[in-house]
C-alpha cells in the first residue's frame, strides 16, 4: 500500500521515537508480514540531520505519513498531505478553517535539508536518502516485502521468502514439490465456461530456490485460451539466472513454450497480460485432450523442467 494510506490506530501508538515515526509509515504494509515489529528496536542514531520535533511537523496528522509537496496549510498554519487535503473536503483537522490553497513552502524547503532512513531498515536496507529521493527509492528498494503469490484469491500477506512459503503451504494449503521436472495434470468438467478459471498454485523447490507454477483460462481478445507459466519467488535479477520449458501434446502433436521465469515482484495477471507464458487456444487443447474440438471435458497433461543458466 502507498504511504498515502488510509487512517490506523496502530500508527497513533507507535509514537516513540524519530526513526519509529518513519517506521509507521510503512506499518500498513508490513501489517501482514513477519516483520511487523515495535520502532523501539530502531531508536538510536542513524545519521539523521533533523531534530524529532522537524520530523514530526512533517508527519500529516491525518494519515500520520510524511508529507511530501505540495504540502498544505490552513490559515493558522495547521498543515496537511495533498491526499488528505481532499478527504477532509477542505477543512482543517485541527482548528476546522476552510483551508484554501495554501502552500507551506518553508516547511517544504526545510524538508529539502533533511537526510532518512528507508522505510525498510528492519528488512535490512541501512541506507540514507535525501527526503524528497526516499519515496523513489522505497518503490524499488531490494529489500522491501514480497507480495503472496497465490492467484485464486486476492491476498493482502507481505513477507519475505521464507515466510511466503509458509504461508502458501498453511494458509493456502498449495502443492509443495521438489525437484526440477515435473508433470501436472490440469482437468476441467466443462471447458466452455472459460472465465475466471484458475487451478491450484504448485510451487517446486529446486536448486535452493522456489517457483510458482499457474494455470488458468481467460479470454485473449474473443478467443477462448488457456496458459501457464512459471514465476520465481525472488527478485528479477535472479529470476534471470533461470530458464525453464513446458510442453503440452497430445494426438501426435506438441506445443513447446521456452523462457525466462518471471519474479513475483509481477503480478500474475501482469505476467498473464504480457502472455509471456505457454498460451494453448481452447480447440487445440481440446484436440490434445483426445476429442475433435466438441468434447465436453479438459485433460491436458502439461510437463516442465527448469534448470540453472551457466
Amino acid at each position: 500500500m502507498s504511504p498515502g494510506g488510509g487512517f490506523s490506530p496502530e500508527m497513533m501508538e507507535s509514537r516513540i521515537t524519530f526513526v519509529e515515526l518513519d517506521a509507521a509509515t510503512s506499518n500498513l504494509e508490513l501489517r501482514s508480514s513477519p516483520f511487523k515489529k515495535t520502532a523501539s528496536n530502531l531508536s538510536g542514531n542513524h545519521g539523521i540531520s533533523s531534530t524529532n520535533d522537524v520530523h514530526e511537523l512533517l508527519e500529516c496528522p491525518v494519515c500520520m505519513n510524511l508529507m511530501y509537496p505540495p504540502i498544505h496549510q490552513c490559515p493558522s498554519g495547521h498543515t496537511l498531505c495533498s491526499s488528505c487535503k481532499a478527504r477532509v473536503h477542505n477543512c482543517c483537522p485541527t482548528c476546522r478553517q476552510e483551508l484554501g490553497n495554501i502552500r507551506c513552502l518553508a516547511l517544504e524547503k526545510v524538508a529539502e535539508s533533511l537526510e532518512l532512513p528507508c522505510r525498510y531498515q528492519i528488512l535490512g536496507c541501512h541506507d540514507i536518502f535525501p527526503y524528497y529521493g526516499k519515496l523513489k527509492h522505497e518503490k524499488n528498494c531490494k529489500h522491501r516485502p514480497f507480495n503472496c503469490p497465490y492467484a485464486g484469491a486476492e491476498c493482502s500477506v507481505t513477507g519475505d521468502i521464507p515466510f511466503l512459503v509458509m504461508h502458501l503451504k498453511d494458509g493456502h494449503k498449495v502443492d509443495m514439490h521438489d525437484g526440477s521436472t515435473f508433470n501436472h495434470r490440469y482437468v476441467k468438467s466443462n471447458p466452455q465456461d472459460i472465465e475466471n478459471a484458475t487451478w491450484m498454485l504448485t510451487v517446486f523447490n529446486c536448486f535452493g530456490r522456489q517457483f510458482c507454477l499457474h494455470f488458468e483460462a481467460f479470454q485473449l481478445g474473443m478467443a477462448p485460451v488457456y496458459m501457464a507459466f512459471l514465476r520465481f519467488m525472488g527478485d528479477e535479477d535472479d529470476a534471470k539466472q533461470f530458464s525453464y520449458s513446458l510442453e503440452v501434446g497430445g494426438n501426435g502433436r506438441k506445443l513447446i513454450w521456452q523462457g525466462v521465469p518471471r519474479s513475483i515482484r509481477d503480478s500474475h495477471r501482469k505476467v498473464r497480460d504480457s502472455q509471456d507464458g505457454l498460451i494453448i487456444q481452447r480447440s487445440l487443447a481440446l484436440f490434445f485432450s483426445g476429442g475433435n474440438g466438441n468434447k465436453q471435458e479438459l485433460k491436458l497433461k502439461v510437463a516442465g523442467r527448469i534448470w540453472r543458466e551457466n
